[in-house]
């Protein structure tokens, strides 16, 4: 394997302790491989060559375990961390598995869930940046209906906005150093959740309290279900400066949520996602939020990981050699080329600019007869991504 594609701490390599410690089981077959404590996670991770790991709450510490247990389970994994020199970069909250949540945890119309959600939030906040996480995802995987008869959307809105902004005011109280990431998702589990995309999310965030504090972490199976293109999604975000984290994987379109390894199915829709990221400087981490086939068992679960990223940084070398390409730069500069003659209208509105271009002649058939030789860049494309150039 070759050494350009080994993983560095500087990669920003991070897996889930709930995607590296999936024993494979599905909604018609049981788990497949032996569960891995955290602990036994946190050295397999290692081993793969990754720079972190990220959690939620309860796959720390399980929901019922007492204060005595809490602190035994933490400091283990405190030590592993110190032992593999792996780090925590994120947190969440498990507010989806437990049955208290089966109407949601924030949006929910029984109040005193509602409340036990924001309580179960604080206490894993407090967990997260005692563990060192600087970014806090949250996940509204119960928010939604089956039924509209259910529950008002307004009202949920409001719910939400009304969770997230106690929150913010819990970090800035406790002064930690903490930003929140909201993560999208069009359906699954429920029939439909609320806030569907990264879009509907960024426009979400601009009616809080505190937007600054305030991102988003999307994530490429999530687009991928509702049939987006998920680099479309992320250069939003990024253009809106809300580009918090991001939860890479792969996806067959308008499917369930399949969580595949990264890179392995949309060869595309990966390269131009990693070039978007390594072109802007993108700085956080890489998560995967993926996991290995249910078909694979211990040695599986570590060529997942490897192949995960191994995949990233094969094409971030292909997008090395994509803007080095001497034919494919003359024929994006060529498709791109300024216009002297409409020069002066570009930029900001005067109104002698909008007079002016009001009265210039266009030749509306020329312009609907030039041909854009897209064919041919795109084929360059997959000659590089193939290895033939």
């Amino acid at each position: 394997m070759s050494d350009s594609y080994q993983p560095k701490p500087d990669h920003k390599f991070t897996f889930g302790l709930w995607t590296v410690g999936n024993p494979g089981g599905d909604a018609f077959g049981q788990p497949v491989r032996r569960k891995l404590s955290p602990v036994e996670i946190v050295h397999v991770v290692a081993e793969a060559g990754a720079y972190g790991v990220n959690l939620h709450d309860n796959d720390l510490v399980p929901i019922d375990a007492n204060a005595a247990e809490c602190d035994r389970i933490v400091a283990e994994f405190k030590r592993a961390l110190s032992d593999t020199g792996i780090v925590v970069p994120m947190a969440t909250t498990n507010l989806f598995s437990d049955p208290a949540f089966k109407d949601g945890a924030f949006t929910a119309n029984d109040p005193k869930v509602r409340a036990y959600a924001l309580q179960k939030t604080m206490r894993a906040i407090d967990l997260g940046v005692e563990l060192g996480a600087k970014i806090y995802v949250f996940w509204g995987g119960r928010e939604g209906v089956e039924s509209d008869a259910a529950k008002n959307p307004l009202d949920a809105g409001k719910r939400f906005r009304e969770a997230i902004n106690f929150l913010c005011e819990y970090v800035r109280d406790n002064r930690y150093d903490l930003k929140f990431a909201l993560e999208a998702k069009p359906n699954e589990p429920r029939g439909d959740i609320y806030l569907p995309t990264t879009g509907a999310m960024l426009g979400f965030i601009a009616t809080l309290d505190h937007p600054d504090m305030v991102g988003v972490n999307p994530e490429m199976a999530h687009e991928q279900m509702a049939g987006l293109d998920f680099m479309h999604a992320v250069a939003q975000a990024w253009d809106a400066g809300k580009l918090f984290h991001i939860d890479l994987n792969d996806q067959n379109f308008c499917r369930y949520d399949q969580d595949f390894r990264f890179g392995s199915h949309n060869l595309k829709q990966s390269f131009f996602l990693v070039k978007f990221l390594e072109d802007v400087g993108y700085a956080g981490s890489r998560h995967f939020d993926a996991h290995a086939y249910r078909t694979e068992d211990a040695e599986g679960v570590k060529d997942f990981a490897r192949g995960c990223m191994r995949s990233y940084l094969i094409l971030k070398d292909k997008t090395a050699r994509f803007n080095a390409d001497a034919e494919i730069q003359a024929l994006l500069k060529e498709i791109n080329a300024d216009d002297p003659t409409v020069a002066a209208f570009a930029g900001k509105y005067s109104r002698d600019k909008a007079n002016a271009l009001k009265a210039h002649p266009f030749d509306r058939i020329a312009l609907g007869n030039r041909g854009m030789r897209y064919e041919k860049l795109d084929q360059l494309v997959f000659d590089l991504l193939m290895g033939i150039r």
